[in-house]
């Protein structure tokens, strides 16, 4: 009985929320074409990120790199720049990786399968269900932090959702959903709840397609699903940033390494206060306390990442002639004009403003 009931249930979600998709899905850029590399970009993007943010985003990416291959011949740096203010910028250079691989292996054409798909860089479950689900059809699951907050609640499925067993549960689940023929539209059908309805914290019950089928309302519990262990907190990590400017007008920057946080993203000297002191830092980077003057601390930088907190105290410093430095390979001096032209994170865009404030006359503290 219980099998029956369910399958009973399912038909009726699938059909209802299918109507309703079909009536009231929001006119999205990427939703306009079938062209899977384009449906890539736009699934990679949005990991993280609101729909909102990504679609100015999606519309320059796609304009400046309209096909496969364009974007895997184009320069990094000029990928991370377009990428500049979405953050988690692994996400762009896996992208371009793999759009590599596709180019190399596979003939500039995105593969049709899960197995061949999901050996790319960056390519988890969840990217390459949506991808060939939307882009080919194909009936594979797209289970993302909106689906499963909706399955759990209409299915009133308490297992917490971070544990591996339970994602299986889910995906299974979804796939037991998806209509024949159309698997695309329908996973979109459930992201698209999940925005718009099924909201985290407040769920808009009264406007919701399945409702009649939504265990949880019935029972009151749609608050309090999905389950999820807590995670924990960023990790306070107190920083020390220098913005030191030479006699040129130019200001010292460097690219962080190839591998870890913020990998190839430039930046200017931040270090963790726990390393070293800032004066002994400073003459790391081969300038002695007399060819500095004016050093003195202009703001607190706030930035958290997945697992950390950076508190950054952010110092500024004037130096007397334009050699200072020059012992630290590392160190490029760079105008403001020049470094619009590099990959900043947004952490470091911050200080950046903190440079035009004062080259503008503003005040920067």
């Amino acid at each position: 009985m219980r099998d029956f009931a369910y399958k009973r249930n399912a038909n009726d979600v699938s059909r209802n929320l299918m109507t309703w998709y079909m009536q009231s899905k929001r006119e999205l850029p990427w939703r306009q074409t079938q062209d899977p590399y384009s449906i890539w970009v736009s699934e990679v993007m949005l990991q993280q990120t609101r729909v909102e943010t990504v679609i100015p985003y999606w519309n320059r990416f796609v304009e400046q790199f309209p096909s496969l291959h364009a974007l895997a011949e184009a320069d990094e740096q000029t990928v991370l720049k377009l990428w500049e203010g979405l953050g988690y910028y692994s996400r762009a250079r896996n992208l371009q990786a793999a759009v590599r691989e596709v180019a190399a292996s596979y003939g500039g054409v995105v593969p049709k399968t899960a197995a061949e798909f999901s050996k790319l860089p960056g390519v988890g479950p969840y990217t390459a269900g949506a991808v060939l689900s939307i882009a080919y059809n194909e009936a594979l699951p797209a289970v993302d932090g909106n689906v499963f907050r909706v399955l759990s609640r209409i299915f009133l499925i308490q297992e917490d959702i971070s544990k591996p067993k339970t994602r299986a549960l889910f995906e299974g689940l979804a796939v037991s959903l998806i209509p024949p023929g159309i698997a695309g539209d329908f996973n979109q059908a459930l992201m698209e709840l999940g925005a718009v309805v099924c909201m985290p914290k407040n769920p808009n019950c009264t406007e919701c397609p399945v409702q009649q089928q939504c265990m949880a309302f019935a029972e009151g519990m749609q608050r309090e699903l999905p389950v999820k262990g807590k995670k924990s907190a960023p990790r306070l990590s107190p920083m020390y940033a220098v913005l030191l400017q030479r006699p040129d007008g130019k200001w010292a920057m460097r690219k962080r390494p190839d591998t870890g946080l913020l990998a190839k993203m430039w930046e200017f000297p931040t270090w963790s206060q726990h390393e070293l002191s800032l004066e002994d830092y400073v003459e790391q980077l081969g300038i002695t306390h007399k060819q500095v003057e004016k050093l003195q601390p202009v703001a607190q930088v706030d930035h958290i990442f997945s697992h950390l907190h950076w508190q950054v105290s952010v110092w500024m410093g004037q130096l007397i002639d334009n050699t200072a430095g020059d012992s630290d390979q590392q160190l490029i001096w760079l105008s403001t004009e020049e470094m619009e032209e590099k990959s900043l994170a947004a952490v470091h865009n911050k200080m950046k403003l903190l440079i035009k404030q004062r080259e503008g006359g503003g005040a920067s503290d």
